[in-house]
């Protein structure tokens, strides 16, 4: 529904191109963070929607960068008001992208990246059909699990609870437009950026 407001009023002379919306997604771990990073950098044009999240910051992210990070009360009065284009729980904690910035971006005729948790990104899809989608895949499970294991900031009942739900949103991937197989960050970034821009 939102987006098709947003095209009606692209119709007249004096509005600008609509812009995109593309979503990336994949289970915990398989390096949609490094894979965004990296691909920000070679194309500083895209927006990248920061979203906001329940969840502690890891030693290094910074507040309004990699993440807004708020409490658990004031996440369910933002999505209590609407605030959010979507939102999901994922391993205890909630994730959601504010709302009125991303729309605002698009307006405007900016391609709109969003690196958001499969519950999230299923949400998208549903309200905004024209999104690329695109899901990463780990080279193997395994390699997945190394991954995990190897940030070191979560105990182990936590990695066995983001191992399950990786077993699980490894059954999505044909859901999604694209899907990447991140086992070379270089390939993996080249190919995201082929699909973006040909």
């Amino acid at each position: 529904m939102q987006v098709l407001s947003i095209q009606n009023s692209a119709t007249t002379q004096e509005c600008p191109p609509l812009g995109r919306l593309i979503v990336l997604t994949g289970p915990s771990g398989v390096g949609k963070g490094t894979l965004m990073r990296s691909l920000l950098q070679r194309h500083p044009e895209l927006y990248y929607s920061v979203s906001v999240t329940t969840r502690s910051p890891r030693p290094g992210e910074i507040d309004g960068k990699n993440y807004y990070f708020i409490s658990r009360n004031k996440f369910e009065q933002l999505v209590a008001e609407g605030e959010f284009l979507e939102w999901a729980e994922f391993a205890g904690n909630y994730y959601g992208t504010p709302r009125e910035a991303v729309l605002n971006q698009i307006r405007a005729g900016k391609t709109v990246v969003l690196e958001i948790e499969l519950e999230g990104a299923r949400q998208i899809r549903a309200s905004f059909p024209s999104a690329i989608s695109i899901f990463i895949l780990p080279p193997s499970f395994e390699e997945l699990e190394q991954r995990i294991r190897g940030r070191g900031q979560d105990s182990e009942e936590a990695i066995a609870r983001r191992l399950q739900c990786a077993h699980e949103e490894l059954k999505a991937a044909p859901e999604f437009d694209i899907q990447i197989v991140n086992d070379d960050l270089e390939i993996a970034v080249n190919a995201i950026a082929t699909a973006l821009f040909g």
